[in-house]
């Protein structure tokens, strides 16, 4: 019965379905699972509406970083149209069983900028936990952004003050990005959306944001 309602499903938006359990997720002190990150990859779009901008869901990241084969990978990668996005955000798991849908233990972000013409990794762990990981979805997709873009380890990136929190770090920061992308005024191709970031990412925005993801889908829900 308990397994009942926490399967039961709650919201319907674009292709992401929620379901009961991911409200116990967000109210709590727990790992963010992919299902939270693909629905607030897929709301994002609706703050910052661009055709230069892609989020890509966590389900097509995974599938990029451990694709066993090219011809695969290409039918994957074709269709996000990389070569004609400016700024493309992916979340990064350090997940590595095809075999488990929703499995690993720690989420990043790596954000490729067409302007300054390089990926950036952000992990909240401080320790670099996904640098692997994410360098493999690098060296994956580069090619498919008709660049030869460097990556970067981002130093800066703000430190989750517990085991738990680095999903929501990840939702803060492409949020950071977003805005930084998005806001009037030139941009610095040196320094990107580091200031913006450290401003707007710190541990009581985290706690916020878990409320506030939590809102939006009960309001969400409310309009269904």
């Amino acid at each position: 019965m308990a397994k009942a309602i926490a399967d039961e499903k709650i919201l319907s938006y674009n292709d992401v379905v929620l379901r009961r359990s991911d409200l116990d997720i967000l109210s709590g002190p727990y790992f963010l699972n992919d299902r939270i990150i693909e629905f607030y990859f897929s709301y994002l779009p609706s703050c910052y509406p661009s055709e230069d901008i892609l989020l890509v869901p966590p389900s097509i990241a995974f599938w990029i970083k451990e694709c066993p084969d090219i011809g695969s990978l290409k039918d994957f990668v074709e269709p996000l149209h990389l070569s004609h996005r400016n700024l493309i955000i992916f979340p990064i798991n350090d997940n590595t069983d095809l075999d488990i849908a929703e499995g690993g233990s720690h989420w990043s972000l790596l954000a490729f900028s067409r302007d300054a013409n390089v990926f950036v990794h952000h992990d909240s762990s401080g320790r670099g936990m996904n640098k692997a990981h994410a360098k493999r979805v690098y060296k994956a997709v580069v090619s498919y952004t008709d660049t030869r873009a460097a990556y970067l380890e981002c130093s800066s990136t703000p430190v989750q003050a517990n085991g738990y929190d680095c999903g929501v770090y990840v939702t803060a920061i492409a949020r950071s990005i977003c805005h930084w992308y998005q806001s009037d005024g030139p941009k610095d191709t040196e320094n990107l959306w580091f200031s913006a970031i450290k401003e707007q990412v710190s541990p009581s925005v985290v706690s916020d944001m878990r409320n506030e993801i939590l809102e939006l889908i009960r309001s969400l829900m409310a309009k269904q």
